[in-house]
Formats: C-alpha cells, structure tokens, sequence
C-alpha cells in the first residue's frame, strides 16, 4: 500500500480509538478525521460527496431523516407513553409480566422504527412505571436494550447497519423481512427466557404499589387523537411502500423522507420544532463515517483488504460465513457497530462478488447483519442504543456500570449469535 494508504488507516484507527472509548465526542471525531483526510488527499469532494462507492451514502442519511421527522411528529400525541401504561395495566403490576410485555413492544417498535429512537421513546416510560412500582428500572432498561437491537435486526429500517447494508448490497425490505423476521421472533422469545433466569431476583411484587400503576388512565396519556390517526395512517403507509418498493420505483430513503415531510405537513405543527428532535449530530456523524471510510476505499485499503480476505477463505462459502459473524460479533462488542459495518461493507461486497454474487452467497450479509446487530449487545458501547440508555439511567439516578451492563450482554450475544448459527446453515447450506 502506499504512504497516503497508510496515513489514512492511521488516522481511521486513531478515530475508531477515540469513538470506542469516548474520550472525544462521536462527532467531533467523524467530522475531524473526514477534515483531515480530505486536507491530506486520501479522498477529495468528488469521492466523499458523489461517489457510490466511496461517499457519503445519502440515502443512509436521508432514510434516517425521514423516519425521525415521523417519530418526531408521534413524540407529540402521547402514543408512546399510552403505550406503556396500557403493558402496565395489562400485567396488573406484576414486574416479569411488565418485563414481558416492554421486551416484546420493545421488539416490535424498533423493527418498525430505529432502535435508538424506540428507547428514547421507552425508557422514560419505564423509569415512571418502575418508580410507581418501587422496584430498580435497571433491569427493564437493560432488557429494552437487548429487545431494541435484537428486534432491529428484523428490518432494513431497525437498525442503522441494516440500512448501511442494504445500501450497499442491494438487498430490499422485504429481504430483511423475510430472511432475518422470522428468526428474530424466535431470539425474541429466547431473550424472554434469559432475562427471567438472569433478573430473578428483581421481580419483587408489591400490591399496593400496584394498585397506584392500575390507577393510571392510559387515554389521558394522549395528547391529540387527531395527530395520533394521522401519524398512524402515514407510518402504516410508510411501512407498506417499504414493502412495495421494488414495484413503486422509489427508493427506502425516498419512501421515508415523503411520508416525513406529509406527516409534518399534516400535522400542523411547528416544522422549527419538530426540526429541533432530529438527531443531527446522529446525521453529522454517519457523513463524517462515510467520508472516512471512502477514504479507504480511494487509497486501496478496502480492496487490500478484500483480497487477504477472499484468500484466506478461498471460496468456502460456509467458513467464510461463520468467520464473518463469529468476527463482527466480537467486534461490534468492542466497538459501536455502526463505523464497524460502514467499514466492512465494501469488504463484504467483494467477498459476495468473488463467490459469484447468487443467492446462496448473500448468506455473507447476513451474517454481517447478524454479527454486528447481536453483538451490539454484547458491551456497554457495542451499539448507540446501548449509550442512550445509559446516559437517561444516570440522569435518572440509576447509574448502570460498564460490568453491569456487560455481564447480562455477553450472555445475550453469545446465545444469540449462537442460534444464528444453525439458522443460517439451515437457509443457505442444508437445502
């Protein structure tokens, strides 16, 4: 490789240091090592603003802005928080049957939204209902997380390396649905099991307090009725033309920023505001990633890497896969699993391609997606989700640990990724 090859894998790993460990916020990061890798050469304004390959993927960014102008809107109507009171109600107070409940909406939102949106929506709403019941949110908080980035897993729009795949493979909503969907729902109902074996002794049942839970009125939650049919009826419709978009000819990230931009429209409400509820600095950050990681695409690095790794499996389809998830569940442990995926994508495609770009070798994303949404919550600082969480628990109060967190996560991942194994085989191998 050249000496510009290597500067830009010096400063890549500098920035992936700092964005692990968090000594410098994520942003900063992106933007100054995109700054200084552009001022160097290692990619100029026609690669990191208009290349396919190695820019910023904007349909990533656009898709991501769509979907949180939607949820910024529905933060308005109360939905969520009636959400919750209702799983509340419905479990009469008891704590394992609540668990349960959030687990699964837990789940099921962060298919149909982006996980870290989900538990920013959650999590207050957990906090409340724990504090009513006088028991510790950090069990629930914890699971929450472990439903987020395992239901995320089930759709291209669930989690931030679905869509960073999807962009790059190719491969449709209905892909992910029909693929990854259906096994998710079986993880799901593992993860059930797990946190009532490793939470035992937190599902301490107080009926008084549970009284003062069923005494809440989930319809004083809402806050607009009128907004909550409208937000529903344009998600509902996002969702579908999702499904559809293959035949309507528009993209995700089109489908996303339409129904967005209708449902601010709709809703009458003040664009300024609901603008201020977009994660920008989120955005920010994936161009800056993108930028960075098109770096190493232009100097050579990512096809370097394609070849050692195309090499080292020389065609075997099945180690290759095992290799791939085993790795980018372990790494997505250590670091956060969006630069991770954004870096292995290019790999991966080439890998795809050299094992002759069919079916059967898409089993390569997959375990991609797998590894890095799995192993996501293995650590603290696997996944964005994760972080959000940890931050509203110590703002609450309820400081959660690195070990605290890592102790039930390293659990999780390991039974989870290993499920994947016999799945995927079963797919792509058996038949």
């Amino acid at each position: 490789m050249s000496a510009l090859a290597w500067f830009a894998v010096a400063v890549f790993t500098i920035a992936y240091v700092l964005i692990a460990t968090e000594k410098v916020g994520r942003v900063t990061v992106a933007l100054g090592g995109a700054s200084i890798l552009l001022a160097a050469g290692a990619t100029n304004a026609e690669h990191a603003f208009f290349s396919e390959e190695s820019g910023i993927d904007w349909n990533v960014i656009f898709l991501l802005l769509g979907m949180m102008l939607i949820v910024g809107v529905l933060k308005r109507t109360g939905l969520f928080e009636y959400v919750a009171i209702w799983a509340a109600k419905r479990a009469r107070g008891r704590p394992f049957p609540i668990m349960v409940i959030l687990i699964l909406v837990t789940g099921v939102l962060s298919a149909a939204l982006d996980n870290v949106t989900t538990v920013l929506l959650i999590a207050p709403v957990t906090l409340l209902v724990c504090d009513r019941l006088g028991i510790s949110p950090v069990p629930f908080l914890i699971a929450e997380v472990f439903a987020s980035n395992i239901g995320g897993a089930s759709t291209l729009v669930g989690d931030p390396p679905n869509i960073i795949i999807a962009s790059r493979s190719g491969l449709t909503f209905n892909d992910f649905l029909s693929v990854l969907a259906p096994f998710v729902v079986v993880v799901l109902g593992v993860l059930v099991l797990l946190c009532r074996l490793m939470f035992r002794s937190s599902f301490r049942y107080d009926a008084e307090r549970a009284e003062r839970i069923m005494a809440l009125r989930e319809r004083d939650a809402i806050r607009d009725r009128r907004l909550v049919v409208l937000s529903l009826a344009v998600l509902g419709a996002v969702l579908l033309a999702f499904t559809l978009h293959t035949w309507l000819g528009l993209e995700p990230s089109v489908v996303a920023l339409l129904g967005g931009l209708l449902l601010l429209l709709l809703s009458r409400l003040d664009p300024t505001e609901i603008a201020q509820d977009v994660e920008w600095p989120t955005l920010v950050f994936f161009a800056g990633l993108f930028v960075m990681v098109g770096s190493l695409v232009a100097t050579g690095v990512i096809d370097t890497l394609a070849q050692a790794a195309t090499g080292a499996v020389e065609g075997r389809l099945w180690p290759a896969t095992l290799l791939l998830l085993g790795g980018s569940g372990v790494l997505s442990a250590i670091v956060d699993n969006i630069p991770y995926v954004a870096t292995m994508s290019p790999i991966v495609a080439e890998l795809v391609n050299n094992a002759g770009g069919n079916d059967k070798a898409q089993v390569l994303w997959w375990a991609l997606a797998l590894g890095a949404d799995f192993g996501g919550n293995a650590t603290a600082v696997g996944a964005s989700a994760n972080v959000v969480v940890l931050g509203i628990a110590a703002r609450a109060g309820h400081r959660i640990t690195f070990w605290g967190f890592t102790k039930y996560g390293l659990i999780v991942t390991a039974v989870s990724i290993g499920l994947a194994v016999p799945y995927l085989w079963l797919r792509f191998f058996a038949f």
